[in-house]
C-alpha cells in the first residue's frame, strides 16, 4: 500500500465528509430529538452503514447494484422515501412545537439507541451514491491488482472517519442543548432540518444513476 496514495484518500475523505450532507441533517435530526445518547447512535448506524457498503463494493457486490437498474432504483426510491419521513416528521415537531428539555440526554432505554441507529442506518443504507463513492473514488487511489485487504483498509477508513465527524457534531450540539432548548429555536431548527432532507431527498431524485 503506497502511504502517499492512503493520505492523499484520506484528505480527500475529510474534505467531502465535512460537506453537511443527508447523514449530517439526520444527525443533526436524531439528537434534537433524543438528546446526545440517540445523536451518537445515529452517528455509529450510519458508520455501520458505511461499513457494509464498502464491504459490498470491495466483494463486488456493490457494482451489481450499480449497474443492474431496476434495483439500484428501488434503493434510491427507498432512501428518498425515507429521507422525506424524516422530514415530515421534522415538519410536524416544528408545527406542534411541543419539546422536552434537552438538558438530560433523553430516556436511559434501548429503544433510544435503536431509534437512532436504525435512523442513521436506513437512511445510509438506502442512499446509493455511498456505494457509487467507494465504486468510483476508491480506484481513483489504488492500482490494479490492489490486494482485497487495502481495499478493506481504505473503507473503513472513510468509515472511522465518518464516524468521528458525526460524533462531533452530537458533541457540538450537546455543549449548546440549553440554547437549543428554547421553543422558538427548536422550532427553527426543525424547520431547517425539515427543509435540509426533502431538498436531499429531491437532489437524490433528480440526479442520474
Amino acid at each position: 500500500m503506497s502511504w502517499s496514495a492512503y493520505g492523499s484518500f484520506v484528505v480527500f475523505a475529510i474534505v467531502l465528509i465535512a460537506i453537511p450532507g443527508a447523514d449530517f441533517a439526520v444527525t443533526v435530526r436524531s439528537t434534537l430529538v433524543g438528546g446526545r445518547r440517540q445523536g451518537q447512535w445515529s452517528a455509529a448506524g450510519i458508520a455501520s452503514s458505511n461499513v457494509v457498503q464498502g464491504l459490498l463494493a470491495v466483494a463486488g457486490l456493490g457494482a451489481i447494484v450499480v449497474r443492474v437498474e431496476p434495483l439500484f432504483q428501488a434503493v434510491k426510491w427507498a432512501g428518498i422515501g425515507y429521507l422525506l419521513y424524516l422530514a415530515a416528521q421534522s415538519f410536524r415537531s416544528a408545527a406542534r412545537g411541543d419539546y422536552a428539555s434537552l438538558d438530560a440526554d433523553g430516556p436511559r432505554t434501548t429503544g433510544t439507541a435503536w431509534t437512532g441507529w436504525r435512523q442513521g442506518f436506513l437512511s445510509n443504507i438506502t442512499n446509493p451514491k455511498v456505494l457509487v463513492f467507494y465504486l468510483a473514488v476508491l480506484p481513483q487511489f489504488l492500482g490494479p491488482g490492489t490486494p482485497v485487504a487495502v481495499l478493506v483498509v481504505f473503507a473503513l477508513t472513510h468509515a472511522a472517519l465518518g464516524l468521528l465527524y458525526s460524533l462531533l457534531v452530537v458533541a457540538g450540539l450537546h455543549r449548546v442543548r440549553r440554547a437549543l432548548s428554547r421553543r422558538r429555536v427548536r422550532r427553527a431548527l426543525d424547520a431547517a432540518t425539515g427543509t435540509a432532507l426533502t431538498a436531499f431527498g429531491a437532489r437524490l431524485a433528480v440526479e442520474s444513476a
